[in-house]
């Protein structure tokens, strides 16, 4: 008899926080408490929310969840630090799991809390759970068919070739990129969806 597939839960399954998006609708631009929903949505329809209320003053900042979980209402407090960049501009703010202690940019939803990733036992990255075989067929794929990004670089308004005469490093890359992608046959394409 066959062994049961065991699907686990990838990190690109899950829902988060980020501090990106939470700085994007003006949460942690102010001193004071600021209250809110988060929703998430797939196909235009809204399939789960929760409530945050942030709260920034001189001493600390902070973020409360407030949701439902399989019936059972969950409100914690996570909080937030910054640090100095590591490009000296400036300050990075972070999440600190109240879980594990890290520090993180993304909280992830797992098992009925908002935590670091390495909060979770099984979690991993999508790529991770690919077989060899696949995950060569998808550089072989990424190698050899281009992203239009690429181009859209390449030919952009301000982009730069060349600095005090010499190629500049983007240049470089691109066009290492699209050599690469021109040594594959034509019909690359159409032997790995044969594989």
């Amino acid at each position: 008899m066959p062994r049961y597939a065991n699907y686990p839960t990838t990190v690109e399954d899950c829902l988060y926080l980020s501090i990106k998006k939470l700085k994007d609708w003006n949460y942690l631009t102010y001193y004071g408490t600021k209250s809110g929903n988060v929703t998430w949505s797939r196909n235009g329809q809204r399939h789960s929310s929760i409530g945050i209320s942030i709260t920034k003053n001189e001493f600390e900042t902070f973020v409360i969840l407030d949701y439902k979980s399989n019936g059972e209402p969950i409100n914690y407090k996570v909080h937030i630090i910054s640090k100095p960049s590591n490009l000296g501009k400036g300050e990075v703010l972070y999440f600190v799991c109240p879980n594990t202690g890290k520090h993180c940019r993304k909280l992830y939803l797992h098992s009925s809390y908002f935590l670091h990733r390495e909060a979770f036992k099984n979690l991993m990255y999508e790529n991770q759970i690919l077989s060899k075989s696949t995950r060569m067929m998808y550089s072989i794929f990424d190698k050899a068919v281009l992203k239009d990004e690429v181009y859209d670089q390449l030919y952009s308004k301000h982009f730069r070739t060349h600095y005090n005469g010499k190629e500049t490093k983007r240049y470089k890359i691109i066009m290492d990129k699209i050599n690469i992608s021109n040594t594959y046959p034509t019909d690359t394409f159409e032997r790995l969806a044969m594989m």
